[in-house]
This record gives structure tokens, sequence and C-alpha cells, in this order.
């Protein structure tokens, strides 16, 4: 029956419950100007590495691809990225959220 609750080792489940969500995870994609070498994209990859939050990184020349659970925010990445050396022109964050299984 549609609806109806059903058991699967101990725990309650219903057809029409919501899925539960755990902590969104962020990308944020920063253009950062500068970048002309690969000694650019080392340091750029250790500054944002350094930051809290971050899961993973992704630099090529005049771009880096961040992902990250929220800690991170943009004007962290930006600063990570001025000790660095370089200039963030532009940054876009896309959010998600991930489904418990």
């Amino acid at each position: 029956m549609l609806g109806s609750p059903w058991m699967i080792a101990g725990r309650s489940y219903s057809c029409q419950t919501r899925p539960r969500y755990h902590s969104a995870m962020t990308t944020t994609t920063l253009t950062i100007a500068g970048m002309l070498s690969v000694h650019s994209i080392r340091a750029v990859f250790t500054a944002l590495a350094a930051v809290e939050g971050i899961r993973h990184v992704d630099v090529s020349l005049g771009r880096a691809v961040v992902e990250h659970d929220g800690r991170a925010t943009p004007e962290r990445l930006v600063a990570a990225v001025a000790v660095a050396g370089y200039e963030v022109t532009a940054w876009h964050e896309e959010h998600r959220r991930l489904p418990l299984l």
C-alpha cells in the first residue's frame, strides 16, 4: 500500500517521507588574474589548501574550482589567493545538498 510504513532493521519508513540531507557542499569557482606559469598554479593550490573546510581544489591557469563544506567563504578564498600574490577578479558559488542514503 502506498504511504503505509514498513520496517527495515527496526526502523520505520514510509513511501511519503522526504529524503534527509546532510550538510550542504558548496563549489566556488574563482577567476584569477596574473597566473602565467606552473609556479603560479602551485602557489595558488598551496594557499587554498590551507583554508579550513576545503574538500577538493582544482587549479589551472587563471581559474580555481574549490569544493568545500561552507566554512571556506569567498572572502577567505580571495584572501588566500592574495597571500599567494594573485588577484581574484570574479567568483561564483553553487550550493548543493547531498541526500543521506
